[in-house]
C-alpha cells in the first residue's frame, strides 16, 4: 500500500518520494477464510485501525461474528467493499477455483488483493488478467501456481503493481525449530508407544 519496492528502486537510482502511498486507518480489511491464521490477521487489522469484514464458511462466521467481526452479507458485497483482502483457505476441492475472475472485477481500483495460502484458490489466469485490468489495483503475492517460480521472465514479476515473495511466509529459523522440534517428539513419542497429535486414531 505505500509503494515500498518502487520507493526503494527510486531512491537506489537516486530520486527522492516518486509517488504517495496509501495508510490502512480506516480502510476495510477483508478476511476470507476464519481458521486460525486468519483470525490472528484479523486483529493485526484492529491494530492498524481497520474495519475488519469476513467471508467464510456459515460455520467460520458464526465464529468470526462471536468474537465481534462483521460479516459480509454475500460474497459478492465482500469482494466491492475489501480495501485489503487476504486469502486464508486451505486448498482442497471445493476451494480450487473459489475466487473467480468475476470476483476480482468486483473489487475496487485501489484494492490490494494478499494471497499468502495457495495460488489455485484463485482461478487459473485470473489474476493476471484482474491486475492488468486494473481490479484490483495491487497484489502481495507470497503463493505460485506452480512452484517453485525460477522464470525470471513470469508474467506476474513484470507488474509493478504487484508484490512477489517466494513462499516465504513461514520459513523462518523461529519456525523451523518449531517444527523439527515438534516432528522429533512425535517419533519418539509414536517409538515408545504412545503416540502424540494423531490424525487418524481410528486407522
Amino acid at each position: 500500500m505505500r509503494q515500498i519496492p518502487q520507493q526503494m528502486a527510486a531512491l537506489k537510482a537516486g530520486e527522492w518520494q516518486i509517488g504517495v502511498g496509501s495508510g490502512l486507518r480506516g480502510k476495510t480489511l477483508g478476511i476470507y477464510g476464519y481458521g486460525r491464521i486468519g483470525s490472528t490477521v484479523a486483529s493485526y487489522g484492529k491494530a492498524f485501525g481497520m474495519k475488519v469484514l469476513v467471508w467464510a464458511r456459515e460455520h467460520s462466521l458464526e465464529r468470526a461474528r462471536a468474537d465481534g467481526w462483521s460479516a459480509a452479507p454475500s460474497k459478492e458485497a465482500f469482494f466491492s467493499a475489501c480495501d485489503v483482502l487476504s486469502l486464508h483457505l486451505r486448498l482442497v476441492e471445493a476451494t480450487r477455483g473459489i475466487v473467480s475472475a468475476a470476483d476480482l472485477a468486483r473489487m475496487k481500483p485501489s484494492a490490494l488483493l494478499v494471497n499468502t495460502s495457495r495460488a489455485p484458490l484463485i482461478e487459473p489466469g485470473a489474476l493476471l488478467a484482474a491486475l492488468k485490468a486494473g481490479r484490483p489495483g495491487m497484489a502481495a503475492l507470497d503463493v505460485y501456481e506452480n512452484e517453485p517460480v525460477l522464470d525470471p521472465d513470469y508474467p506476474l514479476f513484470a507488474l509493478d503493481n504487484v508484490v512477489c515473495t517466494p513462499h516465504i511466509g513461514y520459513v523462518t529459523r523461529d519456525e523451523y525449530q518449531i517444527q523439527f522440534s515438534d516432528i522429533f517428539d512425535q517419533i519418539l513419542a509414536y517409538a515408545a508407544g504412545a503416540p502424540i497429535n494423531v490424525v487418524n486414531p481410528s486407522s
